[in-house]
């Protein structure tokens, strides 16, 4: 039997075609007839599949969480360690494709994967000792700090135009302009800054639950 000219129509196939379109273009690249032609299929073809353009973007959104490391509240590290290992890995998935940012802010939703991640982090939280309110807030302070983290880049905000900051109206940005240059290496410090703190917080916090209980 002849083998078919072209891949067969799949689920994981729409996605995959999808989540480079939103990475390449953003969010407003995707849409049934674009999806269409990039597939090579007929835009009713895709309808077996999805129903709509934002079930398409939800199953895109679930396909990056699927990429964040959960491995760490399951093999022993403890509580603060398992937290910073698992918010680097998630922030690395995140900055991977950040046009989907927006469309996993909202929350989990029904999407599976997204769902394993909550219940993953929520688990690991009161099995380490962690009251059930504490752990929900734990889950949510971190998805804050983490999202807020992906949206944007704080150096790569500066323009590389020296004359746009004048010292007599901002005599504390002399150097703004070479932020840019540096935005990777700043970005990543400063989350780093952030998580730590956020940590150092939360480790506090624990030890007054450990002396009430």
């Amino acid at each position: 039997m002849a083998r078919p000219r072209k891949p067969l129509l799949s689920t994981d196939r729409i996605v995959e075609t999808a989540r480079a379109l939103v990475d390449a273009e953003g969010l407003t690249a995707v849409s049934t007839r674009r999806l269409a032609a990039e597939l090579g299929v007929s835009g009713p073809s895709l309808y077996n599949h999805f129903r709509t353009k934002d079930e398409i973007l939800e199953a895109v959104a679930d396909s990056v969480s699927a990429q964040v490391d959960l491995s760490m509240f399951e093999d022993g590290r403890d509580w603060r360690t398992a937290l910073h290992d698992w918010a680097v890995s998630y922030r690395n998935a995140l900055r991977d494709h950040p046009n989907i940012v927006p469309v996993l802010a909202r929350g989990p939703g029904r999407r599976p994967a997204a769902l394993r991640l909550a219940d993953a982090a929520y688990g690991a939280m009161v099995e380490a000792g962690w009251p059930p309110a504490q752990a929900t807030s734990i889950g949510a302070l971190m998805r804050y700090f983490i999202m807020g983290s992906a949206l944007g880049s704080f150096a790569g905000g500066f323009v590389d135009d020296a004359s746009a900051y004048d010292p007599a109206d901002y005599p504390h940005l002399g150097q703004a302009h070479l932020l840019a240059d540096q935005q990777e290496k700043i970005d990543e410090r400063a989350f780093e800054t952030g998580l730590t703190a956020l940590l150092d917080g939360l480790a506090l916090q624990f030890e007054q639950v450990r002396q009430r209980a």
